[in-house]
């Protein structure tokens, strides 16, 4: 990388492009969060593409993931194309936190630890069975969002629709059976049957307890309903098999495992449907494209019968991500009313998604923005339809690791720059950021400890990999969002209890 390339734009904020690219990159970050090599190369690479606008945003949390064509802490947009590469294979996969009436003062260490022997069992990781849920309730899911859900499981989460991302329903209008069956196969849809309620294995994929040890901005936070003190659970996953396996037949990108590529090669097989013509043009297209290995990016035309068979299978699977979180969320508050003996009285702050691809007004145009780790973070202007919203601005969580603090923020008005979005977390740092770094889970556990937090679970190899040693601090990520006005802080997490594979 040559210096010479990067134009400062501010203290927190600098523009990159090379004789490579058509458009710059702005990176919204101070120095010292700057990605590595690799990083840069991906950007540099997307950034060569004719179909990008104006320039891709770079967050605080931007770095490269092994076999993904781009770098995760990004926005990208473009004036008539959908770029299903650019975006993780996981549609809405996010985040939601949930306030409880359960604080420091009427729940002890004693009741959490009890409490989360049990959510191991009743919030699963690795899983093949997770929350039953009859076909026609998954077909319903997807056409019309998480209502039906609520109805099925007689959930009693407050705010369930208010508080999610187009509440709770990606479509725009009613979406019937048959539309469903057309867009996604039926052997996706039967095996989404056994998947809801499961967190994943998948990276850093999560259900956190986390205590509210700070209020910065008492106003917003009296607004949005939180204190000093309370408990909240913050839950990180997204749409399972059915996003996966259906991602996989619209993207052209390598499958990592022998079972998608079976399960999407069945799917397409035994896929009957009256677009049947489109399905195998883009599967002639996906092998054209030597299943992502060109480095040019694969396209939809926004406008064409290939891109509106795209969005409507991935708001299809949307819905679901969403649902699966409201499953979670469920179960969550059924275990607590078993083992604590009293209602939580679970209220949904937001749900939002941090994979996400949508048509959005910026610079005067309607764009497709694709956001891939960042989150949508409107401020009050963009969000004046919301009856709560619209007073602070479109909530936005930004956890760091396991076991630093997460920060609970409100999107600002003016934030152009970076299309009006948000990091999702801290990020992969380029090197270790702190003098303690965990070789196995026991010097994990031990390290845990001292900061009071308790993984359960934690049997993957990998778990390790999440301690904050890896992560970029999140001092510096916090001043770089408010240095550059994307979001405002409103309260201060610290992680308490952690259901992690």
């Amino acid at each position: 990388m040559n210096e010479k390339d990067i134009t400062k734009i501010s203290s927190h904020k600098s523009e990159w492009k090379t004789d490579k690219m058509n458009v710059p990159v702005v990176f919204h970050i101070q120095e010292a969060l700057m990605p590595g090599q690799a990083t840069m190369e991906q950007l540099e690479s997307v950034a060569g593409n004719d179909t990008v606008f104006h320039h891709i945003a770079a967050m605080a949390d931007v770095h490269s993931k092994p076999g993904r064509k781009n770098a995760t802490g990004t926005t990208v947009v473009s004036e008539k194309h959908i770029l299903p590469q650019i975006n993780d294979s996981d549609p809405a996969c996010g985040m939601r936190l949930v306030r409880t009436n359960l604080d420091d003062t009427n729940t002890t260490p004693e009741e959490i630890d009890r409490l989360f022997q049990v959510l191991t069992k009743t919030v699963p990781t690795k899983k093949f069975i997770g929350t039953y849920l009859p076909l026609r309730v998954i077909v319903d899911i997807c056409r019309r969002g998480i209502q039906p859900l609520i109805e099925y499981l007689s959930i009693e989460t407050k705010n369930e629709t208010t508080h999610c991302i187009e509440r709770g329903n990606f479509f725009d209008r009613e979406m019937s059976r048959k539309d469903i069956f057309d867009i996604i196969p039926a052997l996706f849809l039967f095996f989404a049957q056994f998947r809801a309620g499961v967190l994943g294995a998948a990276g850093n994929h999560f259900l956190d307890l986390m205590k509210v040890t700070d209020i910065i901005d008492e106003e917003t936070a009296k607004k949005l309903g939180v204190r000093r003190g309370q408990y909240l659970f913050m839950v990180h996953c997204g749409s399972g098999i059915l996003g996966q396996y259906t991602m996989y037949m619209y993207t052209a990108k390598k499958r990592e495992h022998l079972s998608q590529a079976i399960m999407v090669t069945l799917g397409r097989f035994f896929f009957f449907t009256p677009f049947k013509k489109t399905v195998n043009a883009i599967a002639k297209k996906i092998r054209a494209y030597d299943f992502g290995a060109k480095e040019e990016l694969f396209t939809y035309d926004g406008d064409g019968e290939d891109g509106k068979l795209y969005m409507a299978a991935r708001n299809a699977c949307s819905n679901f991500a969403h649902a699966n979180r409201a499953t979670i969320t469920h179960n969550v508050s059924e275990t607590v009313k078993r083992v604590l003996g009293r209602d939580p009285e679970m209220d949904l702050l937001y749900d939002m998604p941090h994979i996400l691809v949508s048509q959005e007004e910026h610079y005067g145009q309607n764009l497709w923005v694709h956001r891939n780790g960042t989150s949508r973070a409107y401020g009050k202007t963009r969000m004046q339809d919301h009856p709560l919203f619209r007073e602070t601005g479109e909530p936005a969580f930004i956890p760091s690791s396991m076991s630093t603090e997460a920060y609970l923020s409100v999107g600002q008005d003016g934030n152009e720059s970076s299309f009006y979005s948000c990091n999702h977390g801290a990020g992969k740092a380029t090197e270790k950021t702190d003098t303690i770094v965990p070789h196995n889970k026991a010097e994990l556990d031990k390290k845990l400890a001292g900061k009071g937090v308790r993984l359960y679970n934690g049997r993957s190899s990998k778990v390790i990999e999440q301690d904050s040693s890896h992560y970029k601090r999140i001092e510096d990520v916090i001043e770089s969002v408010t240095e550059n006005n994307i979001v405002k802080p409103v309260a201060k997490m610290q992680p308490v209890a952690i259901i992690m594979y």
